[in-house]
């Protein structure tokens, strides 16, 4: 990333944290840096190409020094820090989630995460899918943090027993403020389910 793409993706979060990832585009990127809409378009093409830029810089947030060195507390250290990065930003995950990114912080990240799935001694697509998966699930819990209404929008009013027997049954246990928690039981389960197929 050049500086002055680094210096778009600056301002293009800093009007995320103002206003929200719908008010963000080229034109109040420009607004907001003094300089003409074709400046921006020049450094960034388009506004996929922003979002890309603002995206590898959430994900740069993400420090991989004084890793642990055995690989599974390793990877909850770095879900655990993916997780706070995106937490970080107004609507980090719904800006995170919409990219596609083959950028320095992104790929370093990615590296990181496999590198540490491989030295559970699982295999190539078990490591890779490992990752996918503990990414897509912090990505999508965090969205939904990040989005949550204040109620559960008459959710529990709705489930009745006679109707919906099981969700009536576990009503308090979807959604909820609960975040850590959930993402916690997740993470849990899915590296289980990895050292199970280790095994």
């Amino acid at each position: 990333m050049s500086e002055r793409q680094r210096e778009i993706a600056r301002a293009a979060l800093e009007l995320l944290e103002d206003r929200g990832a719908e008010a963000v585009s080229l034109r109040a990127v420009a607004d907001r840096l003094g300089v003409r809409l074709n400046t921006v378009s020049w450094h960034v093409g388009s506004k996929a190409g922003l979002q890309d830029l603002m995206a590898d810089e959430i994900v740069g947030e993400v420090s991989l020094k004084r890793l642990p060195k055995e690989w599974e507390p390793r990877v909850r250290e770095l879900v655990r820090r993916y997780r706070a990065a995106l937490l970080r930003h107004r609507d980090g995950a719904a800006v995170v989630a919409g990219t596609f990114v083959a950028k320095q912080n992104t790929l370093g990240l990615s590296e990181a995460l496999v590198a540490a799935l491989l030295d559970s001694g699982c295999g190539d697509a078990d490591a890779a899918w490992t990752a996918w998966t503990l990414v897509y699930f912090t990505l999508g819990l965090v969205a939904e943090e990040q989005s949550a209404p204040d109620s559960d929008g008459g959710l529990a009013a709705a489930v009745t027993a006679g109707a919906f027997p099981a969700l009536a049954r576990t009503v308090a246990h979807i959604g909820g403020a609960n975040f850590v928690e959930r993402h916690q039981f997740g993470l849990d389960l899915i590296l289980d389910g990895l050292r199970a197929r280790i095994r």
